[in-house]
């Protein structure tokens, strides 16, 4: 900040505050204040006084800082950094940057706090569709929808960022918390998220990106990876929430064919809460209390480091589309717009099968020991298995194009992952077949290369390579 003379020994404590302050003794003033260059500051003081509510002369009230902070959004050029102090603001209307190159931020994700509680109008907290975007230390409360979207950015920093609604875990509550969709070279750091209606943190239709020392904890889905490619998620943590981590392709989505994605260092436990999404928002209305992670309709994943454990239903479930969103799904949520337009229709771009997954070197324990039983499907798995199911869930399914013969044709490969329980319940064949023994899926793919993206650094890729 630009601080003109005379030097008056300032100290900025907000950009538009100015603290004036004699100087300390041995500075070389004789008599404070009234001699040289000081009595300049005296006379600049007491005009700002006399003026009173000139800017730079005095703090902006907490609603000023609400009230303007949209039209710095609007005025911002590329290279500005627009600083929030710490406090509560609230807002009652959705806030939106076009800017690229601009930076957000706050003084802690915990002390300066955007609150959307009683939004009147609109339906995100902020919307940003900009490239070159930071957003840092600061967090968004009880927005109307979602918190935070990031929209067709390249470059974007989501960093220290926490979204919350603050009543706990609702129906009514936003669905995502932090939402970047259609990006490249993305990085979400450091942030927090909190009782989301779909997923706490989702990336979709993205590319090169890194997510890492994230939490996310009583969401319904921790997180969501969503037909996106060249994804490393790692040392993060999902807890408490009815689902931990997805990995997955959906149809009907612009972008189509996610593939490449490591799963590395994460703690995904104890996703054991109730799922509270409505129905409106479609099928993630039936993801089953107690899932640790899922892979769905996807290839080229591998996971690997991870402790999986204590997820009631199961901690890792490999699946075809057909068996996750299946007819009891779509006609539990039939009313849906999403289910209508998005989970239903047929699309001919999109491949339902699961293949090509390396599950390796994991903590996986503890899994499958108290299934939910809401769902058709897997209550008769539960009573197949008396009860019970398995820390690692395959549903067998493969598509006979592939030409591969042997007894694991989807390369689904497992290995070291402690004394973790396995079943291929042979989904196509109605059961009749299930498959315990490791033996077919005791393999190993060829490790995928670390994402790099700019904000890595140059020549820097995000850590940990797999195969090891």
């Amino acid at each position: 900040m630009f601080v003109p003379e005379p030097h008056c020994n300032a100290q900025v404590a907000h950009p538009a505050l100015l603290l004036i302050m004699p100087p300390a003794r041995g500075e070389g003033m004789e008599e404070w204040p009234w001699s040289g260059r000081h009595s300049q500051c005296i006379a600049l003081m007491l005009a700002c006084l006399a003026a009173g509510a000139l800017t730079g002369c005095s703090k902006p009230a907490r609603e000023d800082v609400a009230k303007n902070l949209q039209e710095r959004l609007i005025s911002a050029k590329s290279g500005d950094v627009v600083e929030l102090p710490a406090g509560k603001f609230q807002f009652e209307r959705p806030l939106s940057l076009t800017v690229s190159g601009v930076t957000l931020r706050g003084q802690g994700m915990n002390r300066t706090i955007l609150s959307f509680a009683g939004q009147k109008t609109g339906a995100q907290g902020l919307l940003v569709k900009a490239n070159d975007f930071v957003i840092e230390d600061l967090g968004i409360e009880d927005t109307a929808g979602d918190a935070l979207t990031v929209q067709g950015g390249t470059n974007v920093t989501i960093r220290r960022v926490r979204t919350e609604w603050t009543r706990g875990p609702n129906e009514n509550n936003g669905p995502y918390g932090i939402y970047p969709v259609e990006c490249k070279n993305l990085l979400v750091e450091d942030s927090v998220a909190r009782a989301a209606a779909d997923a706490g943190i989702y990336v979709g239709q993205s590319e090169n990106v890194v997510l890492r020392r994230n939490r996310a904890e009583f969401n319904v889905d921790g997180y969501e990876i969503e037909n996106s490619e060249n994804v490393d998620a790692y040392e993060n943590v999902a807890t408490h929430n009815t689902g931990g981590m997805g990995v997955f392709n959906l149809p009907n989505l612009p972008r189509q064919g996610g593939r490449r994605v490591r799963v590395f260092n994460n703690r995904i436990e104890d996703n054991n809460s109730p799922n509270f999404a409505p129905k409106s928002l479609g099928p993630i209305a039936t993801l089953p209390s107690g899932t640790g992670m899922y892979v769905l309709a996807i290839r080229d994943v591998e996971i690997f480091k991870n402790a999986i454990r204590g997820n009631n239903t199961v901690n890792v479930y490999i699946m075809h589309y057909a068996t996750a969103v299946d007819e009891e799904a779509l006609q539990a949520t039939q009313s849906s717009q999403l289910t209508q337009q998005i989970f239903a229709p047929q699309d001919k771009r999109f491949y339902p099968f699961v293949q090509d997954v390396w599950v390796h070197d994991n903590q996986i324990s503890g899994g499958g020991q108290s299934p939910d039983l809401r769902m058709a499907s897997v209550k008769a798995l539960a009573g197949a298995l008396h009860g019970k199911l398995r820390d690692v869930l395959y549903d067998g399914r493969v598509d006979a194009s592939w030409g591969r013969m042997g007894a694991n044709p989807g390369r689904i490969c497992l290995q070291n992952n402690g004394a973790a329980t396995f079943l291929n319940f042979d989904a196509a064949g109605g059961m009749k077949h299930p498959i315990s023994d490791l033996g077919s899926y005791s393999c190993e793919l060829a490790p995928l290369s670390p994402v790099v993206i700019p904000q890595l650094g140059a020549g820097r890729s995000s850590s940990a390579g797999g195969g090891q």
